[in-house]
């Protein structure tokens, strides 16, 4: 078969670094054509030897050996190649748990590997076809372009800042006195939670001392924000309660 899976015990999951040393070492002795030998002996025989136990298996009296050269001996009823240079080659697909402290090995061996590069170069292709580039300079196109992607999502929330606060006009005119507290309360249209917040850092700071609520339809649902400064906490006034109720009055959703 191609295809393989390996049990084995393991505290944590292997790391890539460690994979692609299995992947290396295991190729490795693909590459030597090692002659693969089983011998039947009694078990203790077998283990003076240095065959490997499986722990946790149970074996007869008889057990039968593999070797494979002097890289490999142990204990195995399972069938095998003669040579391991018939495996041609080895890669690991994926590592996971399946249980604890066992983990699991699944990959891929001979014509199975060779399919599976055969589709990665496929997909390589296809990828730099989309991004009109050569194979190898995939990974700076799309460099690349996730600088210009993140460029003009800053340019765009700033944009939305900019009509956000034109939205407004002279919101300062709109300040009203409740209890000896400063009160700012304005609806801004086409702004969502961050920028909701970003206009309401920016207006606290214009009022100084006091309490900014805003209010903003993003997408058929309403955004809600409120920001006390400590002075105006310290007269009473608390984030959370004005949010609550103006969700109550508005139906919406928010932070303070």
């Amino acid at each position: 078969p191609d295809r393989l899976r390996f049990d084995f015990a393991h505290f944590q999951a292997m790391t890539s670094e460690e994979m692609a040393k299995v992947e290396e070492l295991v190729n490795q002795q693909i590459q030597a054509a090692l002659e693969v030998h089983t011998d039947v002996m009694d078990l203790e025989e077998a283990k003076k030897s240095g065959a490997m136990a499986l722990f946790g298996e149970k074996y007869d009296q008889k057990v039968r050996v593999v070797s494979m050269g002097d890289f490999s001996k142990e204990l195995c009823g399972g069938t095998h190649v003669a040579n391991t240079s018939s495996i041609m080659l080895f890669k690991i697909l994926s590592e996971s748990g399946i249980a604890a402290g066992v983990r699991r090995i699944e990959a891929l061996t001979g014509n199975g590997v060779l399919e599976y590069y055969k589709k990665q170069e496929e997909a390589l292709h296809a990828a730099a076809k989309a991004l009109k580039a050569n194979p190898s300079e995939v990974l700076d196109k799309i460099a690349h372009l996730q600088g210009e992607v993140k460029a003009l999502q800053s340019e765009n929330e700033s944009l939305k800042s900019k009509l956000a606060q034109g939205s407004l006009g002279d919101v300062m005119n709109k300040i009203v006195e409740v209890k000896g507290v400063k009160l700012l309360a304005a609806k801004v249209d086409g702004v969502d939670m961050n920028g909701l917040r970003d206009l309401g850092d920016q207006l606290k700071d214009q009022l100084g001392e006091g309490v900014v609520v805003l209010a903003a339809v993003n997408g058929g649902k309403v955004n809600l924000l409120a920001m006390v400064t400590e002075g105006a906490q310290k007269a009473g006034a608390h984030a959370g309660n004005l949010i609550k109720a103006t969700a109550a009055i508005v139906g919406g959703g928010g932070g303070g």
